[in-house]
């Protein structure tokens, strides 16, 4: 699949090396050559897919930087550190274990936009790929110190302040997935002043639980954060540029909180803190005006955020390229510092401009242990203060792209003869009450359709899933 995420296939089928070195070769002549930063997630066909990819983009002339296994976001910062024409990251992100794909990014790390997508894709279909004579082909240099760097960035942040963490001493237990961030996130936490319990961080590509940390894939991490009295656990997706949070309890959280608990605490006083959750969380505004990004599909929890902190609120469609254009446009059209904007999604991703435009799983860390230095309060606390709701998600297969579409504008006709909802098509269908939402949309990763609902409680939320559900399937078995 060729979507906003790049490509995305299962291996030995769909994705084969022959695809991926023709994409490559693509590449490298949608940038004209020049170094482009390599890097790949724990994947066992990771290795694989690398070599062939190498050997497209040194076809096209392009000059490699070997980063090795390491998080997507390291791979960009990489990037923008070196100045590299682009980037290509190995990996299928949160996608099951049987997968895998190419993440390319420009540049300096910069996302490809929408337009940089279909160029890229004609280059791909058509016969106008370059390939370089003999005596300009590319060649592979090993950058070993990739995820230092990231670290380094990471530490160097205005808001991390290494004495009050040290001083909180937090018991964090990490679970990597045996994914990429297996390796670099034990190390900025001890960095942090942690103590560090690891699950899951030997990055051997066998997936012990599904690649998306979901709630219901996590139940080794809430059992051992119980039976360590840790103060906190933290998850991590395939490529680790997603973070999801388990409470002291062992309660795993809704990914929807790693975006809504940063906004909060990135946007405006954060150190500042009530003891109590309860009193007026609505009315500790700040009075300089920042900007937040969101997609479609994030829980309302951040238009709270946003109203608290005084913030101008964006919504999106789904996918980190889209979030980080709007950031991008909203900077160069306020000329605002970095420090004044943030993005993210309801999947556990936060963009953190000061460091680069995408979403950052290790940088996420950092900020949560920084909110709880700072606060000297649980993560149960932080939740607690915030307006409570509830959300549910399914999923839908479906045969193709084109039944996902027809299924698509069939609801919004019908969706649109209702008075009493407004009518989102930012991205799908989104149906919209004064106290709840529901949103269908075509997935960009995987051939289904995603249903996201909420609402005041869990059983209405899910029942809002399950009604658009048994629509959708009657209007299938019609067409």
């Amino acid at each position: 699949m060729v979507s906003v995420s790049g490509v995305r296939g299962i291996v030995g089928h769909s994705l084969t090396p022959e695809v991926a070195t023709r994409f490559a070769t693509a590449f490298g002549t949608f940038i004209a050559g020049g170094m482009v930063i390599v890097g790949r997630d724990s994947r066992t066909s990771s290795p694989m897919l690398f070599h062939a990819v190498c050997a497209g983009l040194m076809a096209s002339g392009c000059q490699i930087l070997d980063v090795g296994m390491c998080p997507t976001p390291t791979v960009l910062l990489v990037s923008k550190k070196m100045k590299a024409n682009g980037s290509i990251v190995i990996t299928a992100s949160h996608n099951p274990i049987e997968w895998n794909g190419l993440e390319f990014a420009a540049d300096s790390g910069r996302l490809l936009t929408t337009e940089d997508q279909d160029q890229l894709s004609q280059i791909y279909q058509s016969d106008s790929i370059r390939f370089s004579p003999w005596n300009e082909q590319g060649r592979i240099e090993v950058l070993e110190t990739a995820i230092e760097i990231h670290l380094e960035q990471i530490l160097n942040c205005h808001w991390v302040n290494l004495e009050r963490t040290h001083r909180r001493n937090l018991k964090v237990v990490i679970d990597a997935g045996n994914g990429a961030g297996s390796q670099i996130s034990p190390i900025l936490l001890e960095k942090l002043g942690c103590e560090v319990v690891q699950v899951h961080c030997t990055p051997d590509g066998l997936f012990p639980r599904p690649s998306e940390p979901t709630p219901e894939a996590l139940t080794q991490l809430c059992k051992v954060v119980k039976a360590e009295s840790a103060d906190l656990g933290l998850a991590h997706d395939g490529d680790a540029d997603r973070l999801v949070i388990v409470d002291q309890q062992g309660n795993a959280l809704s990914s929807e909180y790693t975006f809504v608990l940063i906004a909060d605490f990135m946007l405006g006083e954060a150190a500042k803190f009530t003891p109590d959750p309860t009193e007026a969380w609505h009315h500790r505004r700040t009075t300089s005006q920042v900007d937040l990004v969101a997609t479609v599909s994030t829980s309302r929890m951040i238009d709270d955020v946003a109203n608290r902190h005084n913030a101008n609120l964006f919504r999106v469609p789904v996918g980190v390229g889209f979030v980080v254009e709007k950031m991008r446009q909203r900077s160069e059209q306020k000329r605002m510092s970095t420090g004044r904007i943030l993005g993210g999604e309801g999947t556990g991703g936060v963009i953190f401009p000061e460091l680069q435009y995408t979403t950052d799983g290790i940088t996420a860390i950092a900020a949560i242990v920084q909110m709880l230095a700072d606060s000297d309060q649980s993560i149960s606390h932080h939740v607690e203060a915030l307006p409570q709701y509830a959300m549910h998600k399914m999923k839908i297969d479906v045969p193709s792209p084109k039944v996902a579409d027809q299924l698509l504008d069939s609801t919004a006709e019908i969706f649109a003869t209702d008075p009493e909802a407004d009518l989102d098509l930012t991205d799908g269908v989104k149906r919209i009450w004064s106290d709840r939402w529901v949103n269908i949309r075509k997935s960009g990763t995987e051939p289904v359709i995603r249903i996201f609902s909420e609402a005041p409680s869990q059983d209405e939320a899910k029942q809002l899933c399950l009604q658009i559900s048994e629509s959708l399937n009657k209007l299938r078995s019609i067409q």
